[in-house]
């Protein structure tokens, strides 16, 4: 017997026979993959509905075809085929990853585009570029895959884009949302947010009054009802704006001086006489930033301090934003940033709490300035600015009132993280103009005239839904109808898509062609003496950035440019006995920290170095610039 137990452990160590671990539960299926299914649900305990019939639109792209183009949008599975397919295409230039897990458990799939044989891209300046983060504003995310297409392409082709990837790294990631975004492009719901449930209304219910799509065609418009009772007559606050011979625009009023009320399609759910104020989700990644950060609605008990719907619990409470800061914090060598949106459309940027000029150092506000110009250069959009004035003013006058628009703070904003935080050029543009091309009755406003205009002549109409009766089970005889809000609203026709697309990524390439590049010069050695030795080395900036924001250096998110010198070890072990001896600098911290780099500027640092002995001793001489790079080259003395 013992003889058989014996070999049963030898046999069974041997690895000859061994079992396989399978789990009991079911494999978890996302509701986009499960062709079968005819509901999308979401994840989270809510008072409302987690399950919305699923609907394809023919604006989108839901299967991968072999050719990537861009006119019709893409879901995020589709966006992940392309960017494995590229990985597998362009490994030596591509690196692909997992950088997180969505609320839901989605992949949030990042990629690193650089040359890997010209150095790791941790050692060189960077980039980074992202869209997705509020769900429905997917044109962000198509000028993120559009960028990343035109970088792979055109590596080895256009010079500016191989010397870019070579020396630079671009982190790239389409898709900081995934939950939303799925939710967004398969059912008619036109969340911004992720779809971790939230108290919106703060009444103790989560998400219990969500949109409905009440006549059955996939899409959430408008209603507009009569007022014929004394009640809603004293609520009416649209007419039918009557600038426009259609009849199909509505403007607001003061309350009482309306002949319509107006909502969102859908239905009182919990009966508050409010629609669709507390749908799903509602938490908005784009205040969850820690840099002036502040509670969501009902969360200031004083009643007369600042609160940010949408805020979250907490900074960085949610995991998508929490993993964006934390992996940019982990990659100071980040200078340039674009996080994207829509539908301003305008190039955005801090500060988002005060006027420029009140907090931003004046050398970096005229980089800001600059590159607020070379964004317009590309886009040709109305307006490139700060959020705080330049956004919250760009009407001067409220329509309705008459009254000065005054600057308005936006609080956790991703922007001013960015700027005061980061230290970085950190951009949060805004694409798409619902159809607003030009001002065409010359008022001065791009607003839902000019759309129209611009839908009934150059877009066939299509962008708009005709007004049309409909008995609502609660508000009686209504009519359905206004502008598409996917495809026309929040982001446009998908005719329009690539112009939209590309414009904003040739901005970006654009600010990543600046970045800082230090060139750097052959190390030099000199013979001073017997033994003795004087090492040198200079760069030269020539980038269109220098290595660090003054705004950079007063947070302390980078450190000053610094050469060192590097030996075996033994050659330098003994002090005074040491056979290699640094003497210049005269300081037991034998590196020389020179400062920031300047844009155009040159800099040169030498050591002076005594030997002993005649034989041959191999050193290299180190430059380390947290924006800059780092760079290493090998010298000889007594060669």
């Amino acid at each position: 017997m013992k003889n058989i137990i014996v070999f049963l452990f030898l046999f069974l160590s041997s690895g000859l026979l061994y079992s396989q671990i399978r789990s009991f539960q079911k494999e978890h299926v996302f509701p986009e993959s499960n062709p079968n299914a005819k509901f999308h649900t979401v994840s989270g305990e809510r008072h409302g509905s987690s399950f919305f019939k699923k609907f394809e639109f023919p604006e989108v792209e839901y299967q991968p075809t072999d050719q990537l183009t861009f006119d019709k949008y893409h879901t995020v599975d589709v966006m992940y085929h392309w960017y494995i397919k590229w990985a597998e295409q362009f490994p030596e230039i591509v690196d692909l990853y997992e950088i997180a897990r969505s609320y839901e458990g989605r992949p949030i799939y990042q990629m690193t585009i650089t040359n890997k044989k010209t150095g790791k891209d941790t050692d060189k300046p960077a980039a980074y570029f992202e869209g997705g983060r509020h769900s429905g504003e997917i044109t962000a995310s198509e000028s993120i895959l559009w960028l990343t297409k035109h970088l792979l392409e055109n590596y080895g082709k256009d010079p500016e884009i191989t010397h870019l990837i070579d020396s630079k790294a671009i982190y790239l990631r389409p898709q900081n949302n995934p939950d939303g975004s799925n939710l967004y492009l398969f059912t008619e719901q036109r969340n911004r947010s992720t779809v971790k449930p939230h108290d919106n209304d703060r009444d103790g219910l989560l998400d219990e009054d969500p949109e409905e799509d009440l006549d059955g065609d996939g899409v959430i418009y408008q209603i507009r009802k009569k007022a014929i009772t004394k009640e809603e007559k004293e609520k009416a606050n649209f007419i039918i704006d009557p600038t426009h011979p259609s009849g199909k625009l509505m403007k607001r009023v003061f309350p009482g001086q309306g002949e319509y009320l107006m909502y969102t399609e859908g239905i009182d759910n919990d009966l508050d006489g409010s629609y669709n104020e507390d749908g799903i989700g509602g938490l908005d990644l784009h205040r969850n930033y820690p840099e002036n950060w502040r509670p969501d609605i009902g969360g200031d008990l004083t009643g007369r301090g600042y609160t940010q719907y949408g805020a979250g619990e907490a900074p960085l409470s949610e995991v998508e934003s929490k993993a964006t800061v934390l992996w940019i914090l982990s990659h100071p060598n980040i200078s340039v940033v674009n996080s994207m949106d829509t539908r301003v459309p305008m190039h955005l940027r801090a500060p988002s709490t005060s006027k420029s000029e009140e907090r931003m150092y004046p050398s970096d506000l005229e980089i800001y300035k600059e590159m607020d110009q070379l964004g317009l250069s590309f886009t040709a959009y109305p307006w490139a600015g700060d959020v705080y004035e330049t956004y919250a003013t760009r009407y001067k006058v409220n329509e309705m009132t008459g009254d000065p628009l005054k600057p308005t703070p936006l609080f956790g904003h991703g922007p001013d993280f960015g700027y005061f935080y980061f230290g970085s050029i950190w951009y949060g543009d805004e694409l798409w103009n619902n159809g607003a091309m030009k001002d065409y009755n010359g008022d001065g406003i791009y607003d839902d005239y000019d759309g129209l205009v611009w839908d009934e002549t150059e877009n066939g109409g299509k962008g708009f839904k005709s007004w049309t009766p409909f008995t609502h089970p609660s508000l009686g005889e209504v009519e359905i109808g206004g502008f598409h809000p996917k495809f026309f609203g929040q982001n446009g026709p998908p005719w329009q898509l690539e112009n939209w697309a590309k414009k904003q990524a040739l901005f970006n390439l654009a600010m990543a062609k600046k970045l800082p590049e230090l060139e750097v010069s052959p190390v030099r050695v000199v013979k001073t003496g017997k033994g003795e030795f004087e090492v040198s080395i200079s760069w030269k900036n020539v980038g269109g950035l220098p290595v660090a924001l003054e705004q950079a250096k007063l947070v302390k998110i980078v450190q000053e440019d610094r050469v060192s010198l590097d030996f075996d070890k033994e050659l330098t072990k003994g002090f005074e006995a040491a056979k290699v001896k640094i003497i210049s600098p005269e300081l037991y911290d034998k590196t020389i920290y020179s400062g920031y780099t300047d844009k155009g500027e040159t800099k040169s640092v030498s050591f002076k170095v005594t030997v002993e002995g005649d034989e041959p001793v191999t050193g290299k001489i180190k430059l380390s610039s947290t924006r800059g790079g780092y760079f290493e080259q090998e010298f000889k003395l007594n060669n």
